[in-house]
């Protein structure tokens, strides 16, 4: 498979990345632990086919401390006991936000109750912010047909200043 397009050598894209990169600044610096963050970023990425995305995701939580056991466990977290409560509402939040043709209800009353059960409106707005981010990120990737692999940690800290 080889690359479609490089959006980030575009102007537009480059300038949409920029901006892109600075939303998520909001999500970043939010109270919604770290940790959630990348799994909840992993496993929608695995979800939606996006090896770019999988690649910076995995490796930006390695980076940060996150154990090869857990990563590894991220897409099979329901028959895992590595994930905490709150983890666990996060990850089927993701799933559910991702998946909304094949739910039909979209998210479900009884995963909300739980994501609400473990996380705050901030934290709770923050999560839902991301879902939709990197739903819209691994969309970017998938249809430029960006590869996994060559990403290195922080190599994107620039997009947002």
């Amino acid at each position: 498979m080889e690359p479609r397009f490089n959006i980030m050598a575009n102007e537009v894209g480059g300038r949409f990345a920029k901006r892109f990169g600075n939303a998520s600044l909001v999500i970043v610096q939010s109270t919604l632990p770290k940790t959630t963050q990348e799994l909840v970023s992993v496993r929608i990425s695995q979800i939606n086919g996006c090896g770019f995305c999988l690649d910076l995701h995995v490796k930006d939580a390695a980076a940060a401390g996150e154990s090869p056991v857990r990563l590894g466990l991220v897409a099979a977290w329901r028959e895992s006991s590595v994930f905490t409560e709150a983890e666990r509402a996060a990850l089927a939040l993701a799933e559910e936000g991702t998946r909304l043709a094949d739910a039909g209800a979209g998210v479900s009353d009884e995963t909300w109750a739980e994501v609400r059960k473990h996380y705050d409106d901030d934290q709770t707005a923050a999560l839902v912010s991301l879902v939709a981010q990197v739903n819209a990120a691994n969309r970017l990737g998938v249809i430029a047909r960006q590869q996994g692999g060559a990403y290195e940690p922080g190599m994107f800290g620039d997009l947002s200043n």
